[in-house]
């Protein structure tokens, strides 16, 4: 049986895109992210037997709407504060992507669109070094998936 194929931190990037349309950036100060992808469904309860009602009902889901979050921890840097607070503050909808950089050929390489940022949380420690910093971007729709060519 063959090993799996894993992917490093650095291979899964998140980068927004600059004042240079098409031109995309990391997040300076960025130790941590994890992407959230959910199927939001409606539940309906279907009977059974129409003919036996002592045969239990049934949960049917229908498939709403894709909701897609991506959750960062970092440190507090000087480099990406200044944007920071200018996407959250003055409401930007800002382009950005995810990227699995060892995604293989023909699989998803990249998700992107329009985004906001939604949340911010600073923290400080007395007793401990940097700043950190927790954020997360939320997709505003669908992303748009680009296979690796």
């Amino acid at each position: 049986m063959a090993k799996p194929t894993t992917e490093k931190f650095h291979q899964m990037v998140l980068e927004v895109e600059t004042d240079t349309p098409g031109t995309y950036a990391k997040i300076c100060g960025i130790t941590g992210r994890t992407v959230n992808r959910s199927l939001n469904v409606q539940e309906t309860e279907v009977p059974g037997d129409c003919d036996d009602e002592s045969v239990p009902s049934e949960i049917q889901i229908d498939p709403q709407a894709l909701t897609v979050t991506v959750n960062g921890t970092a440190v507090w840097a000087s480099q990406s504060h200044g944007m920071m607070m200018d996407w959250l503050y003055l409401k930007q909808r800002k382009n950005i992507r995810v990227g699995h950089l060892n995604a293989a050929v023909g699989d998803t390489e990249y998700e992107s669109g329009p985004a906001y940022l939604v949340t911010v949380n600073d923290s400080a420690q007395k007793a401990e070094g940097a700043v950190t910093r927790e954020i997360e971007i939320r997709f505003d729709g669908t992303p748009t998936r680009t296979d690796k060519a």
